[in-house]
């Protein structure tokens, strides 16, 4: 477990993904603010994850005051509510690590791969948020579903991408603390791999009835020529 504690906002914090990630921050010792459109709906957050973890250290508020009060920054919401989630988080996120968890599936063909112009949603984030901000994208591959189950293991590796390897590093920690292994996976361009494969992922758990396809990095640190 990562011996750092860190004030993690996750913008988007009311949905599965969101709230899931932070509920595992939160008992691994993290403080969490929870971050919504709006107040209330982030109040409810707030409630249920003290429902569920009664230690928890979080609190909630509306996502560019979430982002001005954290440390770092979780963006998990859909592709097409990025561009308004980054305007908003604009200048919170800046001199911070922002981790970008967008997926860039383009309903109704989300099992299809459909990159942004960018070449990656990630790719999307650092631009629109500029270089004062070390964007690190991760965590496009883990199923939300049980995230918020505590006692469920997580059966997916992470592949961890951004220009700034500290900050690669601190989200490697931060996918420990969750319960997970990552790996860095180098730079910010390379976000469209893990991107692409979730439409791959969703392609194989309808066509195989698997609950939450995941991937595995095979092979071990320090065993290679």
């Amino acid at each position: 477990m990562n011996s750092a504690k860190y004030e993690i906002a996750v913008i988007g914090g009311t949905g599965a993904l969101g709230f899931g990630l932070g509920l595992r921050w939160a008992r691994a010792g993290h403080h969490i603010i929870i971050g919504s459109r709006a107040q209330d709906s982030a109040d409810r957050a707030v409630e249920r994850m003290r429902g569920l973890l009664p230690e928890a250290r979080v609190s909630g508020l509306e996502n560019g005051p979430a982002a001005a009060a954290a440390e770092i920054v979780v963006l998990t919401v859909p592709f097409s509510n990025q561009a308004p989630m980054l305007a908003a988080v604009h200048d919170g996120s800046q001199g911070k690590i922002l981790v970008d968890v967008t997926v860039p599936l383009q309903p109704p063909k989300v099992r299809t791969v459909q990159l942004p112009p960018e070449g990656s949603a990630g790719q999307a984030a650092q631009k629109a948020l500029g270089e004062n901000v070390r964007v690190v994208s991760a965590f496009q591959n883990v199923a939300a579903d049980h995230l918020a189950e505590l006692d469920h293991d997580i059966d997916c590796d992470i592949l961890v991408c951004g220009n700034d390897p500290d900050a690669r590093e601190v989200v490697v920690g931060l996918a420990g603390d969750a319960g997970m292994r990552a790996w860095q996976a180098g730079r910010i361009e390379n976000s469209v791999v893990a991107e692409a494969l979730t439409s791959a992922l969703i392609f194989m758990n309808n066509r195989y009835k698997i609950a939450g396809a995941g991937i595995r990095i095979t092979g071990e640190p320090g065993t290679g020529g």
